[in-house]
Parts: structure tokens; C-alpha cells; sequence
């Protein structure tokens, strides 16, 4: 369908419009880089219409450029019900992105400022990086998919934008230096994976052959014709090539490549085009110094005559009069008009009544096993609709038993061995509004820090932009480190995101496999979070769920069967934040009540760590009397959790109750040891906890008010 569309395009529009659309886009960025002035050469440029201090890259421009004109006239012809995607790479692209959106016009309507008429105009040139918009590619720009600055997932990225969605195109554009790094290189492999997974749509790659990292050769240039196509063979892409100059010659290579892409997880070859192009194609070379081009390669032509000179002639040699009218419209040839693909689809449902279902899958899961409750959860959301859990060939050893009546995987599942494949398959498949959860060892997860960060970054655009919210970022982290050898003992992933202070981020601490079932069926149902839940596959104990509803709506509730009632401090104060700090403390409690019944108790499980955080800085933080409430004035606190305890004394921040506060939580060993050999250098075990409650409880202290 692609390749014949693409042909009847090429019919049916002059390479010389497309063309045109190249060079407007070629001098636009250049415009962006370097005028404060005089956007169209209306008259001689002048010193004072150049900037003193250009800033951006050019570089990666040109073969950007030669694409997006050369899809133009096919995403224009895109039929009702399909949909075409450009996705960039981390290439710095952002003039491309800026001038084409600026072209077809897509700019304007998303910022009165930048609408296509003479004031737009040299806004967009004149205020480049814009600040409100950027320099690089964001959600931002219109008509542009570009998931996050992280070098390397963008190939991964657009194949999870076409799981499940046969009427899908997404052409993602690849720099040769993101070819080397691991996930772009386990992206090629990686599709083999998706084999018989369910009806996709297709990605084309394009690899922009420029030659260049920022500081040296790339390696993928270094390859003969001959080797590079042994290369992509060998992995299961057959390679098109085209060398950009010759805007017909792409056109028929862009016809070519759709005419043989596959859609993906059909077994068999599919395309790849690579497009060779010189870094910074149409620099003044002699003048940009070494290497000349991944930036802007006049460096000071406000102040260096040669450098004008050179300025003045390359923005000239486009004889923007021709491509853009006094009033700053492209030419009516220039620019096909072209249709805008939404991200998400029309009408995702708001979420609703996620307490309720949630609670419902805690009272039918109570009593059993993580491994029985957890996959009906997942099993269950599959039914609902577009879903996926992806998983670094870990789902069987995290109990999760997810496949059909003849022991094969059912089709929603995908295994390969990368984090970051997953990571990124996830996040391509939720940019694109469905559901999906990313199920990993609690060890191995920090390998996608970067990742989620970066989304976590490119979601704050989107809100800021005022986009529609989309479904969730979820991970499952089990395999905890309190039952796995030193090698898989590593819980910094909560860490690390915890710092960075994103106010969508919920870190879910249940107490028990009920808990942890209607904590992830309420992260499954809620939009625009990220929701890591923390949960131990072991866990046998089971608590009582009468303050379920609170933990979901508030992520913290007092445990009235192990609380004394009536008004006033208690004597000591137990708190978990996780399962194995939730089976620990309670038997503590327990036996305190029994052996110590003058001694006044309260308990406290935190099923949401951000509800600690300072008042005001995380929508579910307490208010200052509901942090009172719970943790009160003067009582010793023993909190445990199951990750670091600095994570609990940061969030708690300048209402850090003091020295009457000790958490508990994991503590590196330093060495093999057995797990209840950890358990008692992190002070949880039972003797050591009993030990500790005596001492706390015994000992006279002055506490501050």
C-alpha cells in the first residue's frame, strides 16, 4: 500500500516542487542560525542582520531536510484511517523540525506568534532557539515524534509505535553515530523478537549516512557498500540506498523502500533506507575549521568580513524571494500541504473508578500467591484493550505466568534480553496511547534510568503544551534484592527518580499480593504518571484490606488492628513502605502487644512513598495536620522500607522529624551473604527489631516538639 502510494506521488507531483520544499527548508535553518534580520533578503544582508552569537546545528540539517520534502507529497496522500509519523533520532534536528512545521503551516496554529505571514517569520528566524519552544525537537513543534533527547532508542521507539496498529507508518530518521550505540544496534536484531505477536503496522529506517560523530568518523561510514549491505542482511533488512543530491533519484528510492518494507514481525527481509549525505552538505567548508559542520560552521560572521561574505553568498545562492512571498507564505509550489497525524488516538477514556475496580481485585485476591494474582491482573487488562507487557526474558522466574492453555506465550507478551528495548517498546507503544507495563528485575532496572528520565521530561512538554494526557509509564519491579544474590541486590531506580522531582512519579510500596494487584490495576488505569511498583514475588502474608481505599486515594493509611485507639501520642510509632517491611514490622507489633500491652502503638503502611514528601511539592504529599496525624509530635518512629532509607530522609525533606525518626531499609553488604544474614545487617530481623522497639521504648529521651 505505502510503495504504490509513494509511486502514484511521485507521478503525480514535479520533483522540482519537492525540490523547492528542499531548499526553503535548507535556507530556513540557515535563516534560524544566523539573521536577527531581514528573514527573506528583501535587501543586501548587512552585518547588523546577522547574530553575534550563532547557536544550533546545522549539520544533520541537509539529509533531514531531503527526507521531509521527499515524504511531503506522500503524507498529504495519506488515505482517511491510516496514518504517516516522522521520528526523529537524537540528531539535533531542531531547525529542520522548526522550518517545516513553520511551512505547512502546523507551527502557526500551535503558536499565534509563528503563523505564516511576515511578523511569524521573523519571529521564527529571529528568535531561534525560541524560548518558549526550544531549539531541538518537542512536543512543542507539530507534526514532529521525537520521545526525548536519550542517543538510541528511536528506532525501537517507532517499531513500538506500530505494535498492534496495522494502518501505521512511522519512518524514523537514524544519524550513523546513534547506529552505534547498543539500543539502535539490538533494534535491528530485536525485530525478530516481535514474530507472530499480532498485526503491526510498518517502520521504514532511515539511516542518514553523513559521515560524522560530533568529534570523528563515524564507524558505520567506515563500512564498504559491500560490507554495509552484508551488515543489515545479515540482520534481516534489505538495504536501499540513495546518495540525497538527486531529489527524483530519493523520491524513487523512498518508493522503492515502502514498495518492499514489511509490516513488522512478518518473518522475512524487510527495508532499510540509508541515505548518504555529507555532514553539513553546502557549508563554506574552507572557512569552518575542523570539523566544520555538526554546528554552525561560520562561527562569527557578524564579525569576521570573510565570514559574512561566505554568509551572505550561501543564504543568496537559495534566492529566498522565490521561495517565500513578502509576506512571508512559502510559494504556493513550494510547500504540498500536508496533514498533521495525531499522536493518540481520538477519545481515550478518562480514567474512572480506580479505587473501586481496584479494591475489587484486592478482595478477590486476598489469600492468594503473587503468582496467581498478579498475571489475572495483566490477563485482565488485555481484555480491556490495546496492552502489552514487555519483559527482558524474565516473566517466568517473576512468577508471571503468562501464557495460553498450550503453554505458549500469549501474544500480548514480548521477551527479548535489553532493558532498554523494552524500555523503549513500551514508551513508543503508550506515546501512541495504549496500554503497557514494563516487568523486570528490581536489580537490572536502573538500566533505563536515562530513558525514563528523558520521557519523564518529554511528557512536562506535553502537558505544558496542553496535549491530550496518555496512558501511563509502568514498571513491575520484583525479584527484590532481599532474596537475590549480591549481583541482584540493587533497588536505586526509585532513587535516582525520587530525586529528579517529577510531580507525575507515584513509587508504590504494597504491603501484600492483594495490595500489589489493585496497585497495579490502579497504574494501569491512570493517565499521564509514571508508576513504578515495588513488589516482592515471595510475599505469603496477607493483611487486613479495611484501609485499602485510603492507601489508593492517599498512599498512606493507619492500620487500626495494630493501633491503639483513642486521642494523644503513642508511645512508639511502626511504619512500612513495602512487603517484607510490612511481614517484619507487624510481627513486631504483634509481639509487642502481647508482651508490652501498657506500651501504646500506632501503625502506618505507606503504599506510595511521594505521600512522605514535602506538603505542596507532590500531589499526594500530607498536609501538615495529616502528617501529624500519622506520625505525630513527639513518639519515636521506626520506619522500613524496602529500598534505600535515604530515599525516605530526602522526600521527607525540612519536615524530617529528627533524631526520633530511624529508617530501615536495604544496605549494601559488601559481600555474598545468606538472606537472613542481610536481613539482620539491615536491622530487620526479628530479634534485632525486638531489640531495638525495647531500647527505643525503655530508654528515656528528650525529643523535640
Amino acid at each position: 500500500m505505502w510503495g504504490d502510494l509513494a509511486r502514484r506521488t511521485n507521478r503525480l507531483v514535479p520533483d522540482a516542487s519537492v525540490a523547492a520544499v528542499a531548499d526553503a527548508l535548507d535556507y530556513l535553518c540557515l535563516a534560524q542560525l544566523y539573521l536577527r534580520d531581514n528573514p527573506r533578503l528583501a535587501r543586501p544582508l548587512t552585518p547588523a542582520d546577522v547574530k553575534t552569537r550563532p547557536a544550533g546545528h546545522w549539520g544533520v540539517c541537509p539529509p533531514v531536510n531531503r527526507m521531509l520534502a521527499a515524504l511531503g507529497p506522500l503524507q498529504a496522500a495519506v488515505p482517511d484511517g491510516y496514518e504517516l509519523h516522522v521520528l526523529h533520532g537524537a540528531g539535533h534536528a531542531g531547525p529542520s523540525a522548526l522550518a517545516h512545521a513553520y511551512l505547512t503551516g502546523r507551527l502557526g496554529h500551535a503558536h499565534s506568534g509563528l503563523r505564516r505571514d511576515e511578523a511569524g517569520l521573523r519571529a521564527l528566524v529571529a528568535g531561534f532557539p525560541l524560548a518558549d519552544v526550544g531549539g531541538e525537537i518537542t512536543p512543542m513543534i507539530p507534526g514532529h515524534l521525537h520521545t526525548g533527547g536519550q542517543l538510541g532508542p528511536a528506532l525501537a521507539i517507532g517499531q513500538g509505535t506500530v505494535l498492534d496498529a496495522p494502518h501505521r507508518l512511522t519512518v524514523v530518521l537514524i544519524g550513523d553515530g546513534e547506529c552505534e550505540t547498543g539500543t539502535t544496534a539490538a533494534s535491528w536484531l530485536a525485530t525478530r523478537a516481535l514474530h507472530g505477536t499480532g498485526d503491526h503496522g510498518t517502520v521504514l529506517p532511515v539511516v542518514l549516512l553523513n559521515g560524522l560523530r560530533m568529534g570523528g568518523k563515524s564507524l558505520l561510514s567506515t563500512l564498504s557498500r559491500t560490507e554495509l549491505t552484508a551488515y543489515f542482511t545479515g540482520l534481516g533488512h534489505r538495504p536501499v540506498y540513495s546518495d540525497g543530491l538527486d531529489i527524483g533519484q530519493l523520491r524513487q528510492a523512498v518508493a522503492e523502500a515502502l514498495g518492499a518494507a514489511a509490516p513488522l514481525g512478518i518473518p522475512g527481509p524487510s527495508s532499510v533506507l540509508v541515505l548518504t549525505l555529507d555532514k553539513g552538505h553546502g557549508a563554506p567548508a574552507h572557512l569552518a575549521g575542523t570539523p566544520p559542520v555538526h554546528k554552525t560552521p561560520l562561527r562569527d560572521p557578524a564579525g569576521v568580513p570573510a565570514e559574512f561574505n561566505a554568509l551572505a553568498d550561501w543564504l543568496s545562492s537559495y534566492q529566498p524571494t522565490q521561495l517565500l512571498t513578502s509576506s512571508g507564505r512559502p510559494r504556493r509550489t513550494c510547500c504540498p500541504r500536508s496533514r498533521c497525524p495525531r499522536p493518540e488516538p481520538d477519545g481515550l477514556p478518562a480514567p474512572r473508578g480506580c479505587v473501586a475496580a481496584s479494591a475489587q481485585v484486592a478482595d478477590r485476591a486476598t489469600g492468594r500467591p503473587f503468582a496467581q494474582v498478579v498475571p489475572e491482573v495483566l490477563r485482565a487488562s488485555a481484555e480491556q484493550g490495546p496492552f502489552r507487557v514487555f519483559s527482558p526474558d524474565e516473566l517466568a522466574s517473576n512468577r508471571l505466568d503468562l501464557t495460553d492453555e498450550h503453554g505458549r506465550p500469549v501474544p500480548w507478551t514480548v521477551e527479548v534480553l535489553s532493558e532498554e528495548l523494552c524500555h523503549a517498546w513500551a514508551q513508543g507503544y503508550t506515546e501512541t496511547g495504549r496500554h503497557a507495563l514494563v516487568a523486570t528485575y528490581e536489580a537490572f532496572a536502573p538500566i533505563t534510568l536515562s530513558l525514563i528520565q528523558q520521557q519523564l521530561k518529554h511528557r512536562s512538554v506535553r502537558r505544558q503544551a496542553g496535549l491530550a494526557p496518555l496512558p501511563s509509564l509502568v514498571y513491575l519491579l520484583t525479584s527484590l534484592g532481599w532474596h537475590n544474590t549480591l549481583t541482584h541486590q540493587n533497588p536505586s531506580l526509585t532513587s535516582a527518580l525520587l530525586a529528579g522531582g517529577d510531580t507525575t512519579l507515584h513509587i508504590l510500596t504494597p504491603a501484600d499480593p492483594a495490595r500489589t494487584a489493585a496497585a497495579l490495576t490502579f497504574a494501569l488505569r491512570k493517565l499521564d504518571r509514571c508508576t513504578i511498583v515495588v513488589a516482592g514475588k515471595h510475599t505469603t502474608v496477607h493483611h487486613p484490606l479495611e484501609t485499602l481505599d485510603e492507601e489508593l486515594r492517599h498512599g498512606i493509611a493507619i492500620w487500626p488492628h495494630l493501633t491503639h485507639p483513642g486521642p494523644g501520642e503513642p508511645d512508639l510509632i511502626l511504619a512500612s513502605a513495602g512487603d517484607l517491611p510490612a511481614e517484619a514490622l507487624t510481627t513486631l507489633a504483634r509481639r509487642l502487644r502481647a508482651e508490652r500491652p501498657d506500651l501504646r502503638l500506632r501503625y502506618v503502611h505507606v503504599h506510595d512513598l511521594t505521600a512522605l514528601a514535602e506538603d505542596g511539592t507532590r500531589p499526594l504529599a500530607l498536609a501538615p495536620d495529616a502528617f501529624a496525624r500519622h506520625f505525630g509530635t513527639r513518639a519515636p518512629i521506626v520506619l522500613a522500607t524496602s529500598g534505600h532509607p535515604a530515599d525516605i530522609h530526602a522526600l521527607l525533606g525540612r519536615r524530617h522529624p529528627g533524631p526520633r525518626l530511624t529508617v530501615l531499609g536495604y544496605r549494601d553488604p559488601g559481600r555474598p551473604v545468606s538472606q537472613a544474614h542481610l536481613r539482620q545487617l539491615c536491622g530487620l530481623d526479628d530479634p534485632g527489631l525486638w531489640q531495638f522497639a525495647i531500647t527505643l521504648t525503655n530508654t528515656p529521651k528528650e525529643i523535640p516538639a
